[in-house]
């Protein structure tokens, strides 16, 4: 008998150094080969996504911002090179509209953060390429994934509207700023209801009781010191470890 997983990542690439495209890449290369052998891996949004496709780069390395303006070199010359052997390619400006300079920025890093605005930005080239099809909360089983922690109106909104709507806003549609409940520190991608040291039992309980046949959340946002743990009777399990070697460098 052969079992076939589901796994699932919550977020967590973006602010993370200098090899965060080659880390999209991977994950992108994951997925297909996943596929082919039966067990789908699942990637979701966190608050750096957000962050970032919202053109806040306050975690951004220098190293972060120094890869995407070589991906900008290059693709620069991909483009032009493109322009003289094809008398029919359309040019597709990635940097139009996207301004020349930055307030508070300082002149010698504008290149790099127009390169960054220019890839993440809604519509933008990388925005939607990895980040319009992920879920930002996700059901599996009677397991629900979340990168910060569900609260009982955003159950009430619906969950299904929750990721349609940050799909949509991150493909370019007519909402120009990120939904609410990604914004702010009771949003879905922020809170720490249930990932601190006190985990708010009653909360928990009722949230789940909204979500039918919802045992347990499962969450990030919160490095734990002691590893993967679960809490509220393991109605809560927090995974975030801090493994990322621009978050702590933690062990699996």
């Amino acid at each position: 008998m052969v079992a076939y997983l589901t796994r699932n990542s919550i977020g967590g690439v973006l602010d993370r150094g200098g090899d965060e495209l080659k880390i999209l890449y991977f994950l992108e290369k994951l997925k297909r080969e996943a596929l082919r052998h039966g067990g789908p891996i699942l990637t979701m949004n966190d608050n750096h996504e957000v962050m970032n496709i919202d053109g806040d780069f306050r975690y951004v390395t220098v190293s972060g911002f120094n890869e995407f303006k070589a991906w900008a070199d290059w693709y620069r010359i991909g483009i032009s090179m493109k322009s003289l052997f094809d008398d029919c390619f359309v040019n597709k400006d990635i940097f139009q509209g996207v301004p020349e300079t930055f307030p508070r920025v300082k002149r010698e890093f504008h290149e790099e953060f127009r390169a960054r605005v220019a890839a993440l930005r809604p519509n933008g080239p990388f925005s939607t390429r990895f980040f319009s099809q992920n879920s930002t909360v996700l059901v599996i089983g009677d397991s629900v994934f979340v990168h910060g922690g569900l609260l009982l109106n955003h159950v009430s909104y619906g969950l299904e509207w929750i990721n349609e709507e940050v799909s949509d806003w991150i493909n370019g549609s007519e909402r120009r700023v990120a939904p609410g409940f990604v914004k702010g520190g009771d949003s879905v991608v922020w809170s720490r209801k249930f990932s601190d040291q006190v985990c708010d039992r009653s909360a928990l309980q009722h949230v789940l009781e909204t979500i039918r046949g919802a045992k347990r959340m499962i969450m990030g946002r919160t490095i734990q010191e002691t590893g993967i743990n679960g809490v509220c009777d393991n109605k809560a399990i927090r995974i975030d470890v801090g493994m990322s070697k621009g978050c702590g460098d933690g062990l699996p």
